[in-house]
């Protein structure tokens, strides 16, 4: 289990269209741990749910933590339990700071791409690799200028020459030509960060394998599970080899709903793929990887696997439970 702090919300603050700043400082002679750009914690919401959010104040004022969230209306529930139900002088729990979205801060230049809330770990990059004295570029996407978090903060920054405001206005001619930027950038050694939603992520890979930057300088974080065809999914057996039993997975049920099911404990938090708590190994058996946690060498090596949203493509897993 990770180190779990209480903290107090000394801040709530409205940053754009259904999105809220959380200020979160420690108690009374505690203090909360460093943290390093690309960074989130697990926030334990109102209504028990477990959600990864990014910490996005400034690296220089470590003394308290920042999240932004936004309110999303279609969600599991856990973004509106903290936007409707988290007042300032609230009490929540958080974990320590992980980072699975690390700023490589000796590249020569980078190219940064925000969608929505994605640009909550993407503007503390902007600022360290400004502090550094580093060449960047920050390009923001989002629907309207209201919807768009940090406008001032971007807009107010010394650096606010690297940085690009993309506004479709629902117009999907106007989407930020991702493809067209790199091109122009691609004669720099350079490392490439994207985060937002999985169609955002997913352009973004595409047109930095077009003009071929390398897996290991494609950095991105997801906000969500990636989807997949209804209707395609099979059954399979899971054997698990420490407590020496076997289990069906239906086409429509996760592995960690059976697990739960037959009296099988297994630690789960966001159940998307996202946070990692999960995290199992693999014994036998090929995995159909489906997370947005483990990196393409570690899916490729097939020695672990998400079991709250990946199955499998063999007819039998064999996992160290």
């Amino acid at each position: 289990m990770p180190l779990v702090t209480e903290v107090k919300v000394v801040r709530k603050q409205v940053l754009a269209t259904n999105t809220a700043l959380f200020e979160l400082a420690p108690g009374p002679c505690n203090r909360l741990p460093t943290f390093t750009a690309g960074a989130h914690i697990d926030v334990w919401t109102p209504a028990g749910h477990v959600r990864q959010y990014s910490l996005c104040g400034p690296l220089s004022s470590q003394g308290t933590y920042q999240v932004a969230v936004r309110r999303e209306m279609n969600g599991r529930g856990g973004s509106v339990s903290m936007y409707e139900g988290v007042s300032e002088g609230d009490v929540l729990q958080i974990s320590e700071p992980k980072n699975r979205f690390p700023l490589n801060e000796d590249t020569a230049f980078s190219v940064l791409f925000a969608a929505g809330i994605g640009i909550t770990p993407i503007v503390v990059m902007a600022e360290r690799l400004h502090d550094l004295g580093k060449r960047f570029v920050l390009h923001y996407c989002s629907r309207e200028p209201a919807d768009a978090a940090f406008m001032d903060r971007l807009a107010n920054s010394a650096y606010v020459d690297q940085v690009k405001f993309h506004f479709t206005h629902g117009d999907s001619r106007r989407r930020l030509n991702m493809l067209g930027v790199l091109e122009q950038e691609v004669a720099h050694p350079l490392d490439v960060y994207a985060c937002g939603p999985g169609p955002f992520i997913q352009a973004a890979k595409a047109a930095a394998m077009a003009v071929g930057i390398p897996d290991e300088r494609f950095h991105s974080e997801h906000f969500g599970a990636v989807s997949h065809p209804a209707g395609t999914d099979q059954g399979f057996e899971v054997y698990l080899d420490r407590s020496q039993r076997s289990v069906w997975v239906p086409a429509d049920q996760a592995i960690t709903q059976v697990l739960k099911a037959s009296g099988v404990a297994v630690e789960t938090s966001c159940e998307q793929g996202v946070c990692g708590a999960c995290l199992t190994t693999v014994l036998a058996g090929t995995v159909d990887h489906r997370d947005l946690y483990l990196t393409p060498a570690e899916q490729a090596a097939g020695t672990c696997m998400l079991p709250c949203c990946s199955r499998a493509k063999s007819d039998r897993l064999v996992l160290d439970l």
